[in-house]
Order: structure tokens, then C-alpha cells, then sequence
């Protein structure tokens, strides 16, 4: 209702139609005139040009309708006052008082004890005197405003004077924060967001605490709307053991379908590393105090049609430390994919932490036509594990054009194929130039429904140019060609049992058999660079057998059918018929021509039940060499239990565990346990609670990490945002 009620209730008043209740009808003559009034009584002075209704006064308008005791137009001054119980109703906002005075004309006026409810973000603001000095600004005395519903809010900012601007900021002068009308804070002069859409202004800062890495930290942004098609942010951050860092973000939309996001930021950081710290680094520091640290990150995509399109995700940080010293919180953390919904502000694909060992950067082309897709792909890599990158390979470009399988020449064969140019580069080391072909000729045979049969055969072509950088070495130029064959069959098994449940009225039982051949001739590949990948001599069959269960449930209506596979489990394994034919000779290990057995399943019956698992067992020693599981349980109040072990022989044993628990409407619990089994080590453990009423909620958690602790609370008022947040972290 806010932006404009004034205006609206005056042009309902002006432009429309006289209507009268019977009553009134029978006890006056109507005077004719644009007005829309319903009334116990109404009446017209011609002398003062001044309509008048009294007793349940209704003017209706489109979106809403103004309701009061007596209603006074003035034809001449355009002014309008409603008085006794007024309630004007306009797309959902509401105002309220005892007197209302508007001016038609100038679309300003005024409210005695008023209140004024905005829809869009639950607001609610009131005072003794409100008055619209313009289209969207408004000036309040003895000013209150919240988004609590209720006689006595939760909470509510208080201020003898109130000047808002709807779809932008508001102030208040000698103001206070009150919980449950007591105050409990006292500002002279504060700020308020009341906005509906973007708007150029200070974000909510940022405040914390790590006693080891960064001393006290504050960051307080500030957002720009620049246009409807470009908007920045700036970070300004400042860490006592650090230094001060400064942030830009700038997105932008050029045209439809042209976007990206561009940031990046710098510190000088004047933190004196000592040697201690520099010798629990994977690598040694070259620097102790007094180091510009920086990163940049590009991403643009622009489609030039519907198949068609280039996307750079390019990222670069000033050393392999940065993510180590600074992963409690960055950029990247808090813009990570999964951050939110938005396609383009939520594009990061990575959250910075400690934990990454490399980082890429890619720029590619894409071009998809119904048979062919072309790609022009680029990648460098940044090695945090080494001091500099002068021996890591870096790709640019790699050319691929790719054939999907397609009829050959009108003959029962089909035909695909994956071609490739690539040219490898490392600032010291071998780099070149590859070339590869690999076309794959399909014969697919149909036995009626018993038996499906793909004979394959193919050959693959790689041509290579290497040289050596940086060095005396002497590159070569090669090639290797090579063959291979195979076949594949598969059969299906199925029934259809009926169940005719509330929800489920059939489930289908199926069983799919597979075996494959594979073979590969040996070939000598001793002088291959070491960018190109030697393919191993093969002769292998590969079996498996799968099992699913599909579930067929239809709406009450029968207007929809909804099929769900809710239960997978496939085995399968290989047998390396070379590998049984080796000859064994006195001190070699005695054949094995056996793989593992490789099992996959899930499990999920029902939307709050995932169970998951993928495992390897070794044959021939009787051990697990891997077998990692992840369970998912929720219920529709908000429970959840995550849970995931990962086991890997002689590598990784680990176990993860997210627990939250709805212990309230309003109250919630949370628990979070990474711990490394293999070391016997506590990755981190986090402990939180959360509060949420009806306009507001808090969040609490503590986290224990061998090189940190650290806690936070943070406080939401909503329609206004988080307004505090403390983080902390002690010896």
C-alpha cells in the first residue's frame, strides 16, 4: 500500500461512478458527479463544493477500498479527510488511524495515529503523526517499526523522528531497540533498510575473531546498483594480524544471454610468519611478513544460441597459501554453487578451504549440432604442492570434434567417433603437440526381446610433437596406431507385481544380465612423452548383473503416473584372460587373473530414506579394498541425519556425520562430526542451536578444529536482514 495510497484512494474518488446504499438513497436527493461512495448518508454543500458521508463509509477502487466513520472531499483544494476508525486497503498493505488527510493533487497528507502495514516484507510502522511528503517518502513522529505481529512485538526500533523512503533506506533520530517494549539499546541517529528491490547502500558487516590467523575481523560491504544490467560490490576488510583488504565484485548482464561476474581483491599482509608456522607448511614460506596477497576470478558465459556457447571460469591466487590462512571465510566460501538457487550470483564452483592441493582455470567453446559437438577447451593449473608452476602441464588448447552414434551408410552398422588436437605446455619439461582419431564401427543385433548383442571394433590414430623447455633435452615426434575389438550382450528379466497400496499400485522386478569382451594387442610404447597416456595391452571379459525396483503410483484423480526406481544393486566383476595365460616364472606372484568385485547399490523407498553404497572386495586376498556408504534420513518437521564413512585400503578411512534435530516449532539443534580414522584425528566438530520466531530467529554454534576454535552467533530481524553476527577464536 505505501508507495502510493494517497494517490490511489484520491483518483477512486475522483474518477469514478456514483453508487449509494438504498437507505441513503430514499432519504436524499444524489447530487450527480464522479464520485464513488457507499453510505448510511450522504450529502453535497454546492456552495463549498464539499461531498460528505457518514455511517459505514466505503470507497472502492481497483486493488482495495477506503473505510471510515465520515468521509469530507473538497472539490476545489482536492483535499480529502477520513475520520473514526479509517482503514484504506490497497494490493495487500494497509493503513490505519483516526484521521487521514490527503491532498489529491500533490498526493501528500497526513495520518494522527496511524499505522501503516507493508505487505512485501511484513513491516509495520506507526506513530502519532505520519505524514507522505512525497510519492514514496514519509516523515513519522513518535516512530515505531517492526515486522512482530502483535499488541507487544518481540522487537521494534523506536525514534522520536522517522524519515523512510520506501524502496530504499530509512532514519531515525534519538532511537532505540526494544525487546518486548523495554529498551535495551539508545542511538542517536541509525539507518534501516526498508527496501522491495536492489538498492545502492551499506550491506550488513561482518564481525569475528581468530585468536592464531587473523586477529579481529570486520568487513563491511557495500553494494552498488549501477543498473538494471550491472551492480558491484565492495568489501572493505580489515584483520589485526593481517592488515586492511579491499574487495570488488562487479556482475553484469549484456543482453539476454550474455552474463558473468568478475572479482577480485588485495592485501598487503603484515603478519610476521615465524619459523615455527613455516615449518608445519607442506611447503616452506619464501616470505615472513609483509607480503602482498592477492586473488582474481573471471566468469562470463554468452550463449549465441540455443546449442551454441563460450564460458571462462578462470581463478588465480598469489600463492599456494592463501586458502590455508584465510579459509574460515572468503569470497569463494560464502559464493560457493550450493550458496544459493541463483544461476548467476551463486556460481562459484569451488569453497575455498585448506584443504585444496591445485586450482584450475578453464575457458571453453561449445558447439552442439544434432550429430557432432565440437569443443575448444583450455586449462591451466595452479600446483599449491610446488613452489612455482614451471613443471605442471598446462592444457591450451584441446580441440575435440566428436561423432555420436549414427547409421553408416544406410547399412545395419553404425558408426561414432572422438577426434582431438592438444597442445600440452610446462615452462620447464616436455610439451608438444598431439594429435588423435578414434573412430568405432557398431554392429547392434536384436535376438526378438531375449538377447541384445553390440559387436565393436575400432582403431585409434595418435600423432605427437614434443620438445623440451627450459633445458638441453631433445624432444621427439611420434605416433601410435592401435586396434580394438569387443562385444557386449545383455538380456532382461522382468515381473510385475501388484500391490494396489494407497500409494503404490504396482512395482516392477528387473533383472539385467551383462558380460562383455574386450581386447586390446600389445604394442610398444616405451617412447612416449609423458602428456600422452599409453594404452594397456587387454583381453578381458567383464560380467555384471543388475537388479532394480521400480515403483508405478498414480494421483488420486488418475490424472498422473509417477514411476520412482527406489532400489538399484548391481555386482559386477573381470576376468583378464591375458593375465591367466602369463606364464609364471620362479619369485613372480602367482596369477590373478580375478578383478574385484565391484558392488553398487541404493536404496531410498521413500522421499525420507536414502541409503547408499559403493564397494570393492578383492578376491584374491579375502580384504575390502574400498567400501564407502552414505545414509540420508528426514521427516517433513525438518529432522535430518547425514551420515557417510569412506574407507579406502591403505589411503583413507573417514567418517562424516550432520545431524539436525527440530527439538521445538522454534527451536533446533545441530551437530557436525568430520573425524579422520586413519590418524585417529578430529577434523573438526561443530555444535549449534537455532531459535526462530515469528520475526526473528538466532543461530549459535561452536566449532573445534585442531588449528582453530572458533564460535558465532548470529541475529536475523527479518524484513531487515541480519544485523549482527560474532565470530571467535581462542588459543
Amino acid at each position: 500500500m505505501g508507495r502510493g495510497w494517497f494517490f490511489v484512494v484520491a483518483v477512486a474518488v475522483v474518477c469514478s461512478v456514483v453508487m449509494i446504499s438504498p437507505a441513503a438513497a430514499r432519504d436524499m436527493d444524489v447530487p450527480k458527479g464522479p464520485i464513488d461512495i457507499i453510505a448510511d448518508s450522504i450529502s453535497y454543500d454546492e456552495e463549498t463544493e464539499t461531498y460528505r458521508a457518514e455511517g459505514d463509509v466505503v470507497i472502492a477502487f481497483s486493488g482495495g477500498n477506503l473505510k471510515a466513520d465520515r468521509v469530507t472531499l473538497h472539490s476545489l483544494t482536492k483535499v480529502a479527510v477520513a475520520r473514526g476508525n479509517v482503514s484504506i486497503t490497497s494490493d495487500g498493505d494497509v493503513v490505519e488511524g483516526d484521521y487521514v488527510r490527503f491532498n489529491v493533487a500533490s498526493k501528500t497528507g497526513s495520518i494522527r495515529e496511524g499505522r501503516i502495514f507493508f505487505s512485501q516484507n511484513h513491516l509495520y510502522i506507526s506513530g502519532s503523526d505520519i505524514t507522505k511528503t512525497g510519492e514514496k517518502e514519509y516523515s513519522i513522529t513518535d516512530a515505531r517499526a517492526t515486522t512482530c505481529d502483535g499488541d507487544i512485538p518481540d522487537w521494534r526500533f523506536t525514534g522520536k523522528k522517522l524519515n523512510v523512503t520506501i524502496d530504499g533506506y530509512g532514519t531515525v533520530t534519538h532511537g532505540t531497540f526494544q525487546v518486548k517494549n523495554v529498551p535495551v539499546l539508545y542511538a542517536p541517529y541509525f539507518i534501516f533498510p526498508a527496501k522491495t528491490t536492489r538498492q545502492t547502500g551499506l550491506l550488513i558487516p561482518r564481525v569475528g575473531h581468530s585468536g592464531d590467523k587473523l586477529g579481529t575481523d570486520v568487513e563491511i560491504p557495500f553494494y552498488w546498483a549501477i543498473s538494471e544490467h550491472a551492480d558491484a560490490t565492495f568489501y572493505q576488510r580489515y584483520m589485526s594480524k593481517r592488515g586492511f583488504q579491499e574487495g570488488a565484485e562487479l556482475r553484469y548482464f549484456i543482453g539476454e544471454h550474455s552474463f558473468g561476474t568478475i572479482y577480485g581483491d588485495f592485501l598487503n599482509d603484515t603478519k610476521d610468519i615465524g619459523s615455527d608456522e613455516r615449518d608445519t607448511d607442506q611447503i616452506t614460506r619464501d616470505w615472513e611478513e609483509n607480503n602482498n596477497r592477492w586473488t582474481y576470478y573471471i566468469n562470463h558465459e554468452t550463449h549465441f544460441g540455443p546449442r551454441c556457447y563460450i564460458r571462462s571460469d578462470i581463478k588465480k591466487v598469489s600463492d599456494p597459501w592463501y586458502f590455508r590462512d584465510f579459509d574460515s571465510h572468503n569470497y569463494y566460501r560464502d559464493h560457493a554453487e550450493d550458496y544459493g538457487a541463483d544461476t548467476l550470483f551463486g556460481r562459484v564452483s569451488f569453497a575455498g578451504d585448506k584443504a585444496m592441493d591445485s586450482l584450475e582455470s578453464t575457458v571453453r567453446f561449445v558447439k552442439k549440432w544434432d550429430l557432432y559437438n565440437l569443443t575448444v577447451f583450455g586449462r591451466y593449473t595452479d600446483d599449491f604442492r610446488s613452489y612455482s608452476n614451471d613443471q605442471t602441464l598446462q592444457t591450451y588448447p584441446r580441440i575435440s570434434l566428436t561423432g555420436v552414434q549414427q547409421p553408416l551408410f544406410g547399412t545395419p552398422l553404425t558408426v561414432a567417433f572422438d577426434s582431438s588436437y592438444t597442445y600440452y605446455y610446462r615452462t620447464v619439461g616436455l610439451g608438444g603437440h598431439v594429435g588423435d582419431i578414434h573412430p568405432v564401427v557398431m554392429l547392434p543385433v536384436h535376438f526378438d526381446s531375449y538377447l541384445d548383442l553390440v559387436l565393436t571394433a575400432g582403431v585409434r590414430e595418435t600423432m605427437w610433437d614434443s620438445s623440451y623447455h627450459g633445458g638441453q633435452a631433445v624432444g621427439s615426434d611420434s605416433s601410435r596406431a592401435l586396434y580394438h575389438a569387443g562385444a557386449a550382450a545383455s538380456t532382461e528379466i522382468h515381473r510385475i507385481f501388484t500391490v494396489n497400496g494407497d500409494i503404490v499400485q504396482k512395482i516392477r522386478h528387473s533383472i539385467i544380465p551383462e558380460v562383455a569382451y574386450r581386447y586390446t594387442p600389445f604394442i610398444e610404447q616405451s617412447d612416449l612423452p609423458d602428456f600422452v597416456s599409453a594404452v594397456a595391452e587387454e583381453s578381458l571379459v567383464e560380467y555384471s548383473l543388475t537388479n532394480t525396483l521400480t515403483s508405478r503410483s498414480t494421483t488420486e484423480d488418475g490424472a498422473r503416473t509417477h514411476y520412482r526406481e527406489f532400489f538399484f544393486l548391481k555386482l559386477s566383476q573381470a576376468y583378464d584372460i591375458k593375465e591367466s595365460r602369463r606364464n609364471v616364472a620362479v619369485g613372480e606372484p602367482e596369477r590373478r587373473p580375478f578383478g574385484p568385485v565391484e558392488i553398487e547399490t541404493r536404496f531410498d523407498p521413500c522421499s525420507s530414506v536414502t541409503v547408499a553404497g559403493d564397494l570393492n572386495f578383492d578376491v584374491d586376498s579375502g580384504e575390502w579394498k574400498k567400501t564407502n556408504y552414505d545414509m540420508i534420513l528426514r521427516d517433513i518437521r525438518g529432522d535430518a541425519l547425514s551420515a557417510q564413512y569412506r574407507y579406502t585400503q591403505d589411503d583413507t578411512e573417514e567418517f562424516n556425520l550432520d545431524l539436525t534435530a527440530v527439538i521445538t516449532d522454534a527451536v533446533a539443534a545441530s551437530y557436525t562430526v568430520q573425524k579422520n580414522i586413519l590418524d585417529d584425528n578430529i577434523v573438526e566438530v561443530t555444535y549449534g542451536v537455532e531459535y526462530k520466531s515469528q520475526c526473528w530467529s538466532m543461530e549459535l554454534s561452536y566449532a573445534d578444529s585442531p588449528d582453530d576454535r572458533r564460535y558465532m552467533a548470529v541475529f536475523y530481524l527479518y524484513g531487515f536482514g541480519k544485523v549482527g553476527e560474532t565470530s571467535g577464536g581462542f588459543d
